[in-house]
């Protein structure tokens, strides 16, 4: 199945070479914090410096680039739980193509407005990506738009993976990763990328207890639908897609874990993050500082950790950082 389902290291390099004028090459530090306390070097991936403020930019700009320019009058449109939006409306409007973005009611009013203020036809529906998806599917279908998926999309994988060869780059000896997982473009395309060079090093996946779409899909051994609910990590909520073609498979097959975090524990990676590291983090961006605060991943040798993005309410960030409760934090 993996042979038939699976974005390769050619298809990872080619977007790396189509994407590189159009996004930032973000850069590793070592988190001299994190590094202590676990007694192996620890590195931050700071994508969360990327253009858009996530990583998102990659992967919409590597499909937008690969559409046939006499397809952008159709438009493109997607559903997003926040960050691929304001990346799909980005790239839309840098080849001169029109945006819509679908989201539920459950996308934070800031990630809205960012996706408004670059041009993109905002919709919102219902309470779940899901439902989201029911509205993009209509305007594919009466609107002649062009779809394009926010993880299950090789052009949107191949982009996301040229972060694992920016960790290679940067630390060769690189032995475990930590990155998100939600519907697994971002964690398949990384995966493929560090594994095909260093077939020995661990990817874990890491993703918030409520919801954890891919985690159950693989457990049950297909996609399978997951309740949806307001978290900390709101970027990470959604299902996989029932009619899931290649994050599920590539996931299942590449990553060797996937470790849920609570949102006390990612309230926990926020404020480390600011005051530790000097980041401002949305949940998201904080899980892999949340699993290595919690003890809950076992680092041996030199890691990199993901922080995918930025892209937080600033006054909800400033109560999580001021140690407000996470239930009782706007």
């Amino acid at each position: 199945m993996l042979a038939r389902r699976h974005v390769g290291l050619d298809a990872i390099r080619a977007a790396a070479e189509r994407i590189q004028p159009h996004v930032l090459r973000t850069p590793m530090v070592q988190s001299a914090s994190l590094t202590e306390r676990t007694g192996v070097p620890v590195h931050l991936k700071l994508e969360s410096h990327q253009r858009t403020g996530a990583f998102k930019l990659r992967g919409a700009t590597n499909a937008m680039l690969m559409l046939p320019a006499d397809q952008h009058a159709h438009g493109v449109v997607a559903a997003s739980t926040g960050n691929h939006g304001r990346a799909l409306a980005y790239a839309a409007r840098s080849v001169g193509a029109k945006a819509t973005i679908c989201m539920s009611a459950l996308v934070p009013d800031n990630k809205v407005a960012e996706v408004r203020r670059l041009g993109a036809d905002v919709r919102i529906v219902g309470r779940s990506q899901d439902e989201a998806q029911v509205e993009v599917d209509r305007l594919v279908a009466e609107e002649g738009m062009i779809m394009v998926p926010p993880f299950d999309h090789a052009d949107v994988i191949a982009g996301q993976g040229t972060i694992g060869l920016e960790m290679i780059d940067d630390l060769p000896e690189v032995e475990t990763v930590l990155v998100q997982v939600s519907g697994g473009g971002l964690a398949s395309g990384i995966a493929a990328a560090i594994k095909a060079l260093i077939p020995a090093a661990r990817i874990i996946g890491l993703t918030m207890d409520r919801g954890a779409a891919m985690k159950r899909s693989i457990e049950a051994g297909r996609p399978v639908p997951v309740d949806e609910y307001p978290s900390l990590a709101d970027s990470l909520g959604g299902g996989i897609g029932l009619d899931n073609r290649l994050t599920f498979s590539m996931c299942a097959a590449l990553l060797d874990d996937i470790v849920l975090v609570t949102e006390h524990e990612i309230a926990e990676g926020i404020r480390h993050g600011y005051r530790e590291e000097r980041e401002v983090l949305e949940g998201a961006g904080a899980i892999g500082i949340a699993a290595i605060l919690a003890g809950k991943v076992a680092l041996a040798g030199p890691t990199v950790v993901l922080l995918s993005g930025r892209n937080i309410d600033m006054i909800r960030h400033r109560h999580i950082i001021n140690g407000w409760d996470v239930e009782d934090a706007p």
